[in-house]
């Protein structure tokens, strides 16, 4: 059954566009929390790197499990069901993770956090696309996007450090739960349904039915799967080592840590709305391969760089701000794009499952024994490395930005 396409309403594009900005920005902020505390949760708790790793780890496997299934569920029975509910579940688990007694109990609220949190991020991309005017597509997933980065890498650790030094840091988890409560309640009364769904004689709605076959039928689809593989290992290692390796390898205090930890949060909000939305102008693929190639440059020279906290703030907000960008870039307008009519979530979600559950889980993990065994600083080459075998991937996309491909198609028009 076909579905007419409505008048865009440019109203509901800036209020829905708005709300998942903030709703994505604190996903950020519950998931990345953890990492600017947990030099303080080890005093109470007794844990160590490995145990660093695995909770990140099994949050971003549990992340990319979820996202694959939770995506295409989505799409079947609508956005606004599996938003709401995702954001609620995973603002309560960041108030239990502050309650943890020990490892266990801290793994697995991380663990059920990242079920929510991925079934939240595909959908909240998807809504985000059907929102918006396709010329700006990029621009507008790339500013939700971006929201992940400062409020979990800018914010996040600055606030963390700043609440830590006057309360416990359980109290910390318990705060930045509350206000996604809050936003749940916003986000149901205002994100529309997906308008490709087909509405049955029941009163009940579903997207049409499509094989995984379908899904991949787009190149950038499978290409996607293994860049945003690459680029999750470097920016999510980088993430997750950088407040410990500043601490116990350079020696920087806890609020020279937060201070230059914040750089991956500022350089990443910047990065992930700026490599999106140019490549509204420029082409998804330059920027893509633009920004695996700037990224393992800066992480590179932040690695020789000694204790200074300038320099390594200017480095590290480089580095992560070109290579952040390219999570936005990839699972935003590009997976838009290859994408069938209906199944943008599926499709997100099916290009970030595995790349979380390796990219974002096992290299975290990968690093904390890394980190354990052989020292700290290692783990930046893990990063630099992921990068520099996601520029070698990003080199046989195809090109799919609006602006780009009529210009194409005009050229050989015009031949």
């Amino acid at each position: 059954m076909k579905v007419a396409e409505p008048v865009h309403d440019p109203s509901y594009e800036r209020r829905a566009v708005t709300l998942l900005l903030f709703g994505f920005g604190l996903v950020g902020l519950d998931r990345w929390v953890i990492a600017p505390l947990f030099p303080f949760i080890v005093r109470d708790l007794h844990v160590n790197y490995q145990d660093l790793g695995t909770a990140i780890g099994v949050l971003g496997v549990a992340w990319g499990v979820s996202a694959m299934f939770m995506g295409s569920l989505s799409d079947r029975i609508g956005r606004r069901k599996v938003l709401v509910g995702a954001m609620l579940i995973f603002s309560l688990l960041s108030v239990i993770t502050g309650m943890a007694t020990g490892i266990v109990t801290l793994i697995l609220a991380r663990g059920i956090m990242g079920v929510s949190e991925g079934a939240f991020c595909p959908t909240s991309f998807a809504a985000t696309a059907e929102a918006s005017l396709p010329t700006r597509r990029g621009f507008n997933q790339g500013l939700q996007q971006s929201s992940f980065a400062l409020f979990g890498l800018g914010i996040g650790p600055i606030l963390a450090t700043q609440l830590v030094a006057v309360m416990s840091w359980r109290w910390v988890f318990m705060i930045v739960g509350l206000p996604g409560l809050i936003l749940s309640y916003l986000i149901a009364r205002t994100i529309r349904e997906n308008r490709h769904m087909i509405r049955h004689a029941s009163g009940k709605t579903s997207a049409p039915h499509m094989t995984v076959r379908d899904l991949f039928a787009h190149r950038n689809v499978a290409l996607s799967m293994f860049a945003l593989l690459f680029a999750m290992m470097g920016i999510f290692v980088l993430s997750s080592m950088t407040p410990s390796y500043l601490t116990d390898h350079l020696g920087l205090s806890g609020r020279q840590m937060g201070f230059v930890t914040s750089a991956i949060g500022f350089g990443g909000f910047l990065g992930q709305w700026g490599l999106a939305g140019f490549s509204d102008l420029l082409g998804r693929r330059s920027m893509a391969i633009l920004g695996f190639i700037g990224g393992a440059i800066f992480i590179a020279l932040f690695a020789a760089a000694g204790p200074n906290p300038i320099l390594l703030f200017v480095l590290l907000f480089l580095g992560t701000g070109i290579a952040f960008g390219l999570l936005s870039l990839i699972t935003g307008p590009m997976a838009s794009e290859a994408a069938p009519p209906g199944r943008g979530a599926s499709v997100a979600g099916m290009i970030m499952g595995p790349a979380e559950i390796f990219g974002g889980g096992i290299a975290p993990f990968a690093a904390g024994f890394i980190a354990q065994r052989f020292g700290i600083q290692y783990t930046l080459y893990v990063a630099i490395a992921g990068l520099l075998v996601g520029a070698v991937v990003s080199l046989f996309f195809l090109e799919t930005a609006p602006r780009r491909t009529a210009q194409t198609s005009t050229a050989v028009a015009e031949d």
